[in-house]
């Protein structure tokens, strides 16, 4: 649609602006430095919608000498300035007044954006102490001002005539809103370098005038350029050229780009119509799925499996440095902050357009699919192994190397100092935390099943059990009369089972074992219980997390919003996103810890004795004398 077209009738309102000084969290994700730059990033995507429907072929962001104040302009098709039929303003004072106006609600005028919500521009004016709006359409130019949301001036028509379109936005966040207002010069150019990655007709510039530099980023190989810079950054080696790059445009557009390392972990950055989704999403979950299904097929048509080695999809995937950028035109974005997509179909529709497209490279290229097998192959064997120990070797432990179980993920940490072991409960949470962990300081060891009841085992039964021997090792301080905390391989021990009863059952026997037969990792403050989410609740666009029922009723009597809370109820750990746990549960900075403390031995020994030991009566009359009180029981 050219720029004669494009009208005021295709400006859709949907409501009013008022909530967003008021509560700019829920737009911006909060008034630190991370929503300070989210307000660039909002005009910045604009632009970027202009481009990538092929109406603007260049960008230029200028960060003024003072520090705080921005402009972002494009060669687009400028803002509409002509009077909107419903809002009686000019298409321009709309988009920046009115919450929920946008041109993107009309699929004719965008195939795909960024910004879906028709919130960007006029959170960003909302929440700026000035912002000024000029538009270049039909040979002249036309300037609007603005204060905190507030229109200042009326719609000036400038003098003289101008060539092109375009629009400028120059603002300055507003210091009663923003703690620091001061804009970090580095984080504004790594964004716009990565933009022009992904955008690889676009010519994107950054002048800034605090540092006095200026810079255009042009990258004709686009993501492929991408992912030669982040090996780069990672002091990874790449042990094949080149990458695997693939690139469909039809209705959806994806691109990837991959290539294998001789680093351990797995690194993925995506991205959905140019915005980045650091929680990744099911555009992360169809590629994931995509590969690790070709390279098997690859690995059962060439009959490559060595016999008595099980290739498991982190082997696939240990090493792999990947580039996923996909264009959808109705996204799903989880909150305006828009770190994760949701859409459902997203991950079918990658996997079946990326299965077979990889697995036909991999065909027609043996000699590299070869060398990423043998690279697969050789993690498969490393685990096998227990290869994660090698790491720690000089580290001060309880046992040697070869004693340490071979389901035990280590950390790569050289000493004990924030080193944290998280006893998780089944194979299927144990992957989504080791997926989900910061693999320098964290460790994971699954538990398969329900523990042994330690309270009237003897010690013989307890250290033939193949899960209690398995934690010992991994712990390192022996057990019992033979205990010594000197060789506590971890600075915490914490239990990660689920948040529902099954979780607390076993959460209690792994309490009894370490009561009973190793106190004095109790005793000591080493020990930890991690206190998953059993609910998210979205009310509108905030996300909360709630750890059981009474939680949940706390969390949704406090929220003032008019919107229908949406609940869903974690079956259990191996369901939750890898970087939903890390957010809730792993990450030290917003996870919640419980420590296991003593206060009265005597009522600890006589409560676990009730709960635990061989005598039902007990249990019996706990059960009755409390059954009045169960509510919601979880069967």
């Amino acid at each position: 649609m050219c720029a004669a077209t494009y009208k005021s009738e295709n400006i859709t309102v949907l409501e009013g602006l008022d909530p967003v000084r008021k509560r700019p969290g829920m737009y911006i994700g909060g008034v630190g430095m991370a929503g300070l730059h989210h307000l660039v990033w909002e005009v910045v995507d604009n632009c970027v919608d202009e481009a990538m429907n092929g109406h603007a072929t260049e960008i230029s962001v200028q960060l003024h000498s003072d520090g705080r104040t921005v402009t972002v302009s494009d060669n687009g098709r400028g803002i509409p300035i002509d009077k909107h039929k419903k809002t009686k303003k000019s298409a321009l004072e709309t988009v920046l007044t009115v919450l929920h106006a946008g041109g993107k609600f009309d699929g004719d005028n965008y195939k795909t954006a960024g910004g879906l919500h028709g919130v960007g521009a006029s959170v960003v004016n909302a929440l700026s102490k000035k912002l000024i709006a000029v538009v270049k359409r039909g040979g002249a130019q036309y300037r609007m001002e603005f204060a905190k949301g507030i229109p200042k001036t009326k719609l000036q028509k400038l003098k003289g005539a101008v060539r092109g379109t375009g629009t400028a936005i120059t603002f300055s966040p507003d210091p009663t809103i923003f703690p620091k207002v001061d804009f970090d010069s580095k984080t504004i150019r790594n964004r716009l370098e990565v933009a022009s990655f992904l955008h690889k007709a676009v010519k994107v510039t950054f002048q800034d005038d605090v540092n006095k530099t200026k810079e255009l980023f042009h990258h004709e190989n686009g993501i492929i350029d991408y992912l030669t810079k982040v090996t780069s950054e990672r002091s990874a080696r790449a042990i094949h050229e080149p990458p695997y790059a693939f690139s469909k445009d039809d209705t959806d557009r994806f691109e990837f780009a991959i290539h294998w390392t001789e680093s351990t972990d797995e690194h993925i950055r995506s991205y959905v119509n140019g915005i980045t989704t650091g929680n990744g999403g099911t555009h992360e979950n169809g590629f994931r799925s995509g590969i690790t299904k070709a390279v098997r097929n690859y690995f059962d048509l060439h009959n490559l499996v060595p016999r008595g080695i099980k290739i498991s999809h982190e082997d696939i995937r240990e090493g792999m440095i990947a580039i996923v950028s996909v264009f959808i035109p109705e996204p799903q974005f989880q909150g305006q902050t828009k770190d994760r997509l949701n859409n459902p179909e997203v991950a079918s529709a990658i996997e079946s357009a990326l299965r077979p497209a990889f697995e036909q490279w991999m065909n027609n290229n043996r000699s590299v699919a070869d060398g990423i097998v043998a690279r697969i192959i050789a993690a498969a064997r490393a685990r096998a192994a227990s290869r994660a120990a090698s790491a720690s070797i000089s580290r001060k432990t309880g046992g040697k190397r070869n004693m340490l179980p071979g389901k035990l993920s280590d950390c790569l940490a050289s000493g004990r100092n924030r080193s944290e072991l998280f006893i998780v409960e089944g194979d299927s949470a144990g992957g989504s935390a080791k997926q989900g962990r910061d693999r320098n300081y964290q460790a994971i060891l699954p538990l398969r099943g329900k523990v042994l009841n330690t309270e009237s085992a003897t010690l013989k039964k307890i250290t033939e059990n193949k899960e209690i021997q398995d934690m010992i090792s991994a712990i390192g301080c022996g057990i019992g009369t033979s205990f010594n905390i000197a060789g506590l391989r971890y600075e915490k021990i914490v239990l990660l089972a689920d948040a529902d009863s099954d979780g607390h059952h076993i959460t209690t026997l792994l309490l009894t074992l370490f009561y009973r037969h190793m106190p004095q990792l109790i005793s000591a403050g080493k020990l930890y219980i991690a206190v998953p989410p059993l609910f998210r609740i979205d009310i509108g666009k905030e996300t909360h997390w709630a750890a059981d029922e009474e939680h949940r009723e706390r969390i949704l009597e406090a929220s003032t919003s008019r919107a229908t809370p949406e609940i869903t109820r974690f079956k259990g750990l191996g369901e939750m996103p890898a970087k939903v746990l890390w957010n809730t549960t792993l990450n030290p900075e917003t996870r919640r810890l419980l420590k296991v403390e003593v206060d009265d031995h005597l009522e600890t020994d006589r409560v676990i004795s009730d709960l635990m030991g061989k005598d039902a009566s007990a249990r019996f009359r706990f059960i009755m004398e409390r059954a009045e009180e169960a509510s919601g029981i979880d069967v």
